[in-house]
């Protein structure tokens, strides 16, 4: 990545970078940031064009530092980046104008402090999305609520909605591998069923959920799940030696979760039973 004052200090005149641009030495990015000699930038490279088009006091923010710092799986489709100052828009770019920021620096990045980032996803993002954040936080050991404390409770944005998510935080989130486990779990709480051990091997294979003291072990299908007949027989393989094991095995289907869950709990609380019980 090249800016357009780092061309001008490399002594390339506006008419040169336009000759390369036609030649295709140079890629526009952004209106005054080219990338040198490929169209093909990978993420890291449009993190740099977009810090340098916002300018010197820019830094990574929102859920691309989420990203960044490890805390949300999914790389966003925009950037988001925060500055001081006035900033012009781009496409692709979306920049928050500030009047201070909570900064450092992360893996050669400038970035917002992770408590900064929370703050910023809890006033912008569901509070599904803040609460798998506060678990892979947790799950990688750089979860530090105290820390959190410190920047929140100001009149900040977020400030609310980040407490509540911290309340309810469950590590075990970060233990999902799917958008279904996770609404599977976010379903057991509603209910107020104990929530299950996620992922957890029994028998020799990896169950979905499961509830080892109460002996329930739940598989879930997702959506377009089209299954060769050898992965069905390996499926009704698993079932077998799960339940040669003892357990109730259950098998769920992303429409049952999202469309039926009322009928998914009844189904559940019955396998439960006890369990359900005590807890209410």
């Amino acid at each position: 990545m090249i800016g357009a004052a780092q061309l001008e200090a490399c002594g390339i005149t506006r008419n040169t970078a336009r000759r390369w641009r036609r030649r295709g030495r140079l890629y526009r990015i952004h209106s005054d940031v080219d990338a040198f000699g490929h169209p093909s930038v990978p993420p890291e490279g449009l993190m740099v064009a977009a810090l340098l088009h916002v300018g010197a006091t820019a830094v990574l923010s929102h859920r691309t530092a989420a990203w960044w710092w490890g805390i949300l799986d999914e790389r966003p489709d925009l950037i988001h980046v925060s500055c001081l100052h006035r900033a012009g828009s781009s496409p692709g770019l979306v920049i928050h104008q500030r009047r201070r920021l909570e900064a450092t620096r992360h893996r050669r990045f400038p970035i917002t402090t992770l408590s900064q980032t929370f703050i910023d996803l809890a006033a912008g993002e569901p509070r599904p999305t803040v609460r798998q954040a506060l678990a892979n936080a947790d799950y990688r050991g750089i979860l530090k609520p105290a820390a959190i404390a410190a920047v929140s409770g100001r009149g900040r944005p977020g400030t609310t909605s980040l407490r509540q998510a911290l309340k309810e935080h469950q590590p075990r989130l970060a233990q999902t591998r799917s958008e279904l486990e996770r609404r599977f779990l976010a379903l057991c709480e509603t209910a107020g069923f104990p929530l299950p051990e996620v992922n957890g091997r029994l028998a020799g294979w990896t169950v979905d959920a499961l509830w080892r003291a109460e002996h329930v072990a739940v598989e879930l299908d997702g959506r377009g799940n089209h299954r060769s007949p050898a992965q069905i027989e390996r499926d009704r393989r698993k079932e077998l030696e799960l339940r040669a094991a003892g357990f109730v095995v259950l098998r769920y289907t992303w429409r049952q979760v999202t469309d039926q869950s009322e009928l998914v709990i009844a189904d559940l609380a019955a396998a439960l039973g006890g369990a359900v019980a005590e807890r209410s």
